[in-house]
Parts: C-alpha cells; sequence; structure tokens
C-alpha cells in the first residue's frame, strides 16, 4: 500500500511538473505597444534586443514596438492611451505634463544629451556664435526642435539670426547635403554618422550638451492612470527594458543585429553599431555610473527644471519638484 501510494504521489509530481511550463506557456501576455521618438535609428535597438532575446516575454508582455514621429506626437500618443508606453525625449514630456498632461517618466535612459547643430567640418562652423546667419534645418515636433529655442536663448542668438528650413528626417539631410541649408539638427549618434557616411566629408556636431543646455534626454514614459491601475504591468516592463538595455550595453552588435532582423530598412550595420556605442556612452553620469540604466539622478532631473524654467518659458511658480515629473519607483531595485 506505501508502495502504491508512493507511486501515485510520484506520478501526480510528475503530471504536475510536465503541465505546469504548458500552462506558464499558453498563458495570455499583456499586450503592450512601445511607441517609439522617432524612425528606427541606434538608439533603439536595445528595445528589439530585449523582444528577440525574450526579456519582455519573460514578463508576461507581448510587445509591439512602433516608430514615432518626433517626441511630441508620441507624448500625445501616451496621454490618449493609444500607446501603452512611449520612448522621446523626457524634457519633451515634462513642457507636456506642466501644462497638464497626464505623463510621467518611469526611467531616463539618455542621462547626458545627444541633441547637436551639426555640418560639415569645411564650413568651420565650431562654436554657437558661428550659427549666426547661416541656415538650419529642422523637423517640427521633434525633440530637437522643442530644445532649439532654449539653446538660441542660452547661447545670446536671436531666433531671426537664423534661417530656418522644415522637413523630416531625410529632408533635412538632403538639405545639408546639397547646400540648401549650412545645418540641421540632429543627434550626434544618428544624424552625425549618416550625413558622414551618405558624403564621405567629416561633420562637425556642436553639443547642446556642451553649450549650456546639458538636460536629460531620452527615456521611457508612461499615462500617469497606467501607474495607479496597473503598477505591476509598468514594474515587469521597467524590467525587461533594464535587461535590455545592459545587453545593449555589452554586446551593441547583437542589439543591432536584432532591430536590422525586424527592419532591414532600419540603416547600415556598422554606422548602426557606431552609434549604438555612442547612445550607451550617454547611459550614465558620473552621480549614476554604478548604477543600472534609467536609474536617474533627481539631481539631474532638477538641473533640467532649472534649465527650462530660466531659459524654456516654464512657470518658476509651477515649474513643481523632479518627483512630480520622474519618478524611480518601478525600476528594479537590484
Amino acid at each position: 500500500m506505501k508502495m502504491m501510494t508512493s507511486l501515485i504521489a510520484g506520478a501526480a509530481a510528475a503530471l504536475v511538473l510536465a503541465v505546469t511550463p504548458a500552462q506558464a506557456q499558453n498563458k495570455p501576455q499583456d499586450k503592450v505597444t512601445l511607441m517609439l521618438n522617432w524612425y528606427l535609428y541606434s538608439e533603439h535597438a536595445p528595445f528589439f534586443l530585449g523582444k528577440e532575446r525574450g526579456y519582455y516575454a519573460d514578463e508576461g508582455i507581448d510587445l509591439e514596438i512602433q516608430e514615432g514621429r518626433g517626441s511630441a506626437v508620441t507624448a500625445q500618443a501616451v496621454a490618449a492611451r493609444s500607446a501603452t508606453f512611449g520612448y522621446i525625449d523626457v524634457t519633451t514630456m515634462i513642457k507636456a505634463a506642466a501644462k497638464g498632461a497626464p505623463l510621467k517618466s518611469t526611467g531616463v535612459l539618455f542621462q547626458v544629451s545627444p541633441m547637436s547643430v551639426m555640418g560639415f567640418s569645411e564650413k568651420g562652423i565650431k562654436a554657437p556664435k558661428d550659427i549666426i546667419g547661416k541656415t538650419v534645418a529642422v523637423t517640427p515636433g521633434d525633440s530637437m526642435s522643442q530644445m532649439w529655442p532654449l539653446f538660441l536663448k542660452v547661447n545670446n542668438i536671436q531666433p531671426d539670426q537664423v534661417k530656418i528650413v522644415s522637413g523630416d528626417a531625410q529632408t533635412k539631410l538632403n538639405a545639408v547635403t546639397t547646400g540648401q541649408a549650412d545645418l540641421l539638427l540632429g543627434y550626434v549618434m544618428d544624424q552625425a554618422i549618416k550625413l558622414q557616411d551618405a558624403t564621405g566629408k567629416p561633420v562637425t556636431p556642436i553639443r547642446f550638451a556642451d553649450s549650456g543646455v546639458n538636460q536629460i534626454s531620452s527615456g521611457i514614459i508612461a499615462n500617469k492612470n497606467l501607474l495607479t491601475e496597473n503598477p505591476d504591468l509598468v514594474k515587469r516592463f521597467m524590467r525587461a527594458s533594464t535587461r535590455a538595455a545592459e545587453a545593449a550595453e555589452k554586446d551593441p552588435a547583437a542589439a543591432v543585429d536584432a532591430m536590422l532582423k525586424a527592419n532591414p530598412k532600419a540603416g547600415v550595420r556598422d554606422t548602426l553599431i557606431v552609434g549604438m556605442k555612442q547612445s550607451a556612452a550617454l547611459y550614465h553620469t558620473k552621480d549614476t555610473a554604478n548604477q543600472r540604466p534609467f536609474r536617474v539622478a533627481m539631481k539631474n532631473v532638477n538641473d533640467s527644471l532649472d534649465l527650462l524654467v530660466q531659459y524654456g518659458g516654464m512657470d518658476a511658480a509651477t515649474r513643481g519638484k523632479p518627483e512630480d515629473y520622474v519618478t524611480l519607483d518601478f525600476l528594479p531595485t537590484n
């Protein structure tokens, strides 16, 4: 009888072991949409690596990654809940949130701004003062166009001292390549590399961060209602995204390959790998050097708020605290 009982118990245990993985595999996953700030480029590769390696699936998330058309546009989509999360310039989100948009950042990946105004080195445009009298190509609605007035004000340049031409990402590159514009607004690890690859000419970026506008940059944003309605989903998403960023830091080529596998038209592999390496260099400041990605120092957020008040038109009386715009509560603690 004891032997029979043991056999039954053993069979039951084996059945549980056999069924449990199947049950886990068949468990419905949360469908999540991540809308990016722009067309695909190096900065976005970690999310594709995380999806390919199953980091999001491990957290019960079925992730869809969508291209964006500017940080302001993505912020509107997240505010309207047509996207679950956004990956955008966080200072652009702060400006929208200060005006009442129900948005908050759950982690800042780029803690040093990659924003730049750039042109061919042969033109000798090396400092902000050299921009006066020049033509600059911009994309209305993207994060750089949002910060451009701040850059001008910090560097004592009047808006009418610069001619602006507008266009999408490719139009900006074409404008500089053909000489219709002297400069364009772009990211140092994206457009600067593309411009140089397309022409073979060296490019000189004037980084906003080196010119008085050293603000936090790209990060994850969510609708505030989601943070209270489904905090567990937010934690799972940030846990997977943190793993993805760490993996991309360690293996930039694998991250780029994952993105190209998902979308072969995302760019040239060698160029994207260079850009991914430059992107990873923006993940930390000296204050967060020993922290996992996305865990920004609140002093950095506060300094960005100060810049927005001083030069960006934010009302000092209603600026609020860093914690009003950025939370670290949903990030992994180990």
